[in-house]
């Protein structure tokens, strides 16, 4: 496998042997159900879902397999193709190992209506003289042509609650009685959100 489905339970700090501190991001991972399965991907079901809040075709799944409904689902590829999965196999940590990069999706926490400065770092306009434009937009239009503004323009708008992926985190440490994996680095999302954690195949 190359994957697992998890949360985030927030950031820390550990000390090296030279007593430098290093931020890490502790998750808590698994355990993942297997739902399904092929030659290319396995999907993992997360989380515990109170029956009366299951929609009746996925409960009739969930009881064909003798399996308590899961609140997320997800495809997860897996790389070797020679180990097979059925339906109601448990995954945890420790399919990972200390070393191993991964990459971390979820959904990056969200900051409301912004103004540009702080959402697309504007410069600004000037501050003195009498201007009122300090932290305005200013022209958006295109001239004569084309005569319309531009899609894509860096405008005022939400800023965040988009998904997210952050590759190329190292894993420091791994508690496999308990489920954690610490990350060092930051990970997309805020506390107790749900994240998908892959390790990085390096193709030759």
């Amino acid at each position: 496998m190359s994957g697992l489905i998890g949360k985030k339970l927030g950031m820390t700090r550990i000390y090296n042997e030279q007593g430098k501190a290093i931020p890490v991001t502790v998750l808590e991972l698994g355990p993942c159900v297997v739902l399904s399965s092929n030659n290319k991907k396995v999907q993992l079901g997360y989380g515990e879902l109170a029956e009366k809040k299951t929609r009746k075709p996925q409960l009739g799944f969930y009881k064909k397999l003798k399996i308590t409904p899961k609140k997320y689902v997800k495809e997860i590829d897996f790389n070797d193709h020679d180990q097979e999965f059925k339906a109601g196999d448990v995954l945890n940590v420790d399919i990972f190992k200390d070393g191993d990069i991964v990459k971390v999706t979820g959904i990056s926490k969200g900051k409301g209506f912004q103004g540009g400065v702080k959402r697309w770092n504007w410069k600004g306009g000037p501050k003195t003289h009498g201007s009122m434009s300090h932290r305005r937009p200013g022209s958006i239009g295109a001239s004569a042509t084309p005569s319309r503004v531009v899609k894509g323009h860096h405008m005022p708008g939400q800023m965040g609650n988009v998904k997210s992926t952050v590759k190329n985190l190292k894993i420091v440490k791994i508690d496999t009685e308990d489920g954690i994996l610490v990350l060092k680095g930051a990970v997309p999302g805020v506390n107790n959100s749900v994240v998908i954690v892959n390790k990085i195949i390096k193709k030759k």
